[in-house]
């Protein structure tokens, strides 16, 4: 394992020892590579939705008209976005 030093504010060092005081986390380390580990799966599922949504794009097709034309048509079918 690594050793890492870091400089928190005191209302950040505060806020870890409530935590801690809640008896969740063994020390100030195991708080701090679970908050890592939740950051890193949160990435991963963010890249998994975004390759999902370009993936949804793709297989929608390309729409030959002019963008402004089809947000128009959009709006008109939809009383809840004229303006």
């Amino acid at each position: 394992m690594v050793q890492l030093s870091i400089t928190i504010p005191s209302a950040l060092k505060q806020w870890m020892d409530t935590r801690l005081a809640e008896g969740s986390y063994a020390d100030a380390s195991d708080y701090l590579r679970d908050l890592v580990r939740r950051d890193l799966e949160g990435a991963a599922a963010d890249r998994r939705w975004l390759k999902a949504m370009i993936d949804e794009g793709l297989a929608s097709g390309v729409v030959d008209r002019e963008p402004e034309d089809v947000v128009d048509d959009i709006i008109a079918e939809d009383p809840d976005l004229r303006g």
